[in-house]
């Protein structure tokens, strides 16, 4: 998962997209860059850790322009080193650089074509530079000197045609302006917002909401599935439906974990989203537990805390505030590696021991994936004197790989995959474990403003939206995914680099 963002403005936008990229950190942690243009130059600043240790003084000064893009990334496949931090960047046609969040399903396929028949060399195992070179080829087609908005649009809709998956793309075409699009299912989420200034409207285009609130920009509308949306140079905003949208389905993983909750997705509060998920995770506990003898609620930070509250408040039980977070620690679940994740979560998390002695708690947490950090936090709450120890997953069992920018690809890394509750429980040491129902999830996210009825379920379902995902497809990303594998490519070291200007 990443977190993109791209400004034409009519003032430097340096600061407006660095401010941006850090309400979007929670995205990614692993690394950070932007990309600007100035009196037809390109500044570039990306690097490895997070947003406010990339970027210094001295870097800032340097990204010139009222026009510019930036990326925040955690790892997936393909994206092992500094080499990889986005935004990309190709010389031809123009200068074209790019932010991209999510996952190409062929990317392998498509690298291939690239190579053999657009003649295009690949620096890096990224399916972002991936997506780069075929858009780039797309639009050299056009042989033009500047392109035109019906061009951009046309290299848009044929590139739609060429890839597969879930994405959401922002590039910036030297001399031209930045564009933005979606894939035609909506599974990435994409949002644009404007700003009016004594010189003009200003636009923006982000991951999230949340990024347009921090430097005042208005939400206009998600960009729509197979949508495009072109920003060009003077302010002007020019939209196209370049693909035919098949079905909405945007990842209600959004939702449950990734999102901030004070984001609107697709028309979708994710903080009432998370409200309804604890009514309904609490309807669940008192049918199937009527009889609970739980003392207290207590959350673990920070995702789970609205739905935490309503179980609480539904089951008539204390809410309490039993671990407190250390704020300069990653987290966990978009950690490159298992042994990272576990040692994290001790020097993440402390129990208020106050809270737990001598009582029966019901921990929340918004989801279980691969259960490391789970038995380690209920083994935290037991040393910390608790009687019982319970635990309410507010998302259903993750049993089946994501492969549409999550990481979380491998089966055999998920504690959920081919076991009963009863013995995920047991894995976790919990007292008795509890799941959201996966119709319930959709209930609580659906709503009636937004014009979704469906959602991208697949981690929870193995019901992939896109429809080309094969058992092949899965064994092949086990494979490069892993754990295991991660740590062999970083052992092994990488090919070709590319340097960046800026130094550390």
């Amino acid at each position: 998962m990443c977190g993109i963002v791209g400004i034409v403005g009519f003032t430097p936008v340096n600061q407006q997209i660095y401010d941006a990229l850090t309400v979007l950190q929670h995205r990614g942690q692993d690394a950070a860059g932007i990309m600007t243009e100035h009196e037809g130059a390109l500044y570039l600043r990306k690097d490895v850790g997070l947003v406010r240790d990339v970027f210094q003084q001295r870097h800032m000064l340097q990204l010139k322009g009222n026009i510019g893009i930036g990326h925040v990334r955690y790892p997936t496949a393909g994206c092992d080193s500094s080499d990889e931090a986005q935004p990309f960047y190709v010389n031809a046609p123009y200068g074209l650089c790019l932010a991209h969040n999510g996952n190409l399903t062929n990317a392998r396929q498509l690298a291939d074509v690239l190579m053999r028949e657009d003649r295009r060399h690949l620096n890096t195992s990224s399916d972002s530079e991936v997506l780069l070179n075929v858009l780039a080829s797309e639009l050299q087609r056009f042989g033009t000197t500047r392109a035109s908005a019906a061009d951009i649009f046309a290299a848009i809709s044929a590139t739609f045609r060429r890839i597969r998956g879930g994405y959401a793309v922002i590039a910036m075409i030297l001399g031209h302006g930045v564009i933005g699009f979606r894939d035609p299912h909506g599974i990435r989420p994409l949002v644009i917002g404007k700003r009016d200034t004594p010189r003009g409207r200003e636009h923006m285009i982000a991951s999230e909401s949340v990024a347009l609130d921090q430097s005042g920009f208005e939400l206009l509308r998600d960009v729509g599935p197979g949508e495009a949306v072109y920003i060009d140079e003077t302010g002007r905003l020019h939209t196209k439906q370049c693909a035919d949208p098949v079905r909405h389905t945007p990842c209600i993983f959004e939702y449950v974990y990734f999102a901030r909750p004070d984001s609107i997705i697709d028309n979708i509060s994710v903080y009432k989203a998370r409200l309804r998920m604890g009514e309904l995770l609490a309807d669940k506990i008192r049918r199937t537990r009527p009889q609970h003898d739980i003392d207290v609620v207590i959350p673990i930070p920070d995702t789970s805390r609205t739905s935490a509250m309503q179980v609480a408040q539904i089951l008539g039980v204390k809410y309490r505030e039993g671990f407190i977070k250390n704020r300069y620690i990653g987290r966990t679940f978009i950690m490159p590696g298992q042994e990272q994740r576990a040692k994290s979560v001790r020097s993440k998390l402390n129990a208020i021991d106050l809270e737990f002695r001598g009582k029966n708690v019901l921990l929340v947490d918004d989801s279980i994936v691969r259960g490391t950090t789970s038995a380690q936090i209920i083994e935290v709450a037991r040393d910390a004197g608790a009687k019982a120890v319970y635990f309410a997953s507010a998302a259903p069992p993750v049993r089946y790989p994501n492969v549409y920018g999550i990481d979380m690809p491998a089966a055999s890394e998920l504690v959920a995959a081919g076991r009963t509750e009863d013995e995920v429980a047991r894995l976790i040491g919990a007292d008795w474990l509890i799941y959201q129902d996966l119709a319930d999830l959709e209930r609580a996210v659906r709503h009636h403003d937004s014009q979704v009825s469906e959602f991208d379920t697949s981690c929870f379902s193995g019901h992939y939206v896109t429809g080309d995902v094969t058992p092949e497809y899965l064994a092949r990303l086990q494979a490069e995914r892993s754990d295991m594998a991660k740590a062999q490519r970083n052992t092994a070291g990488a090919g070709v680099s590319l340097k960046v200007v800026g130094g550390p």
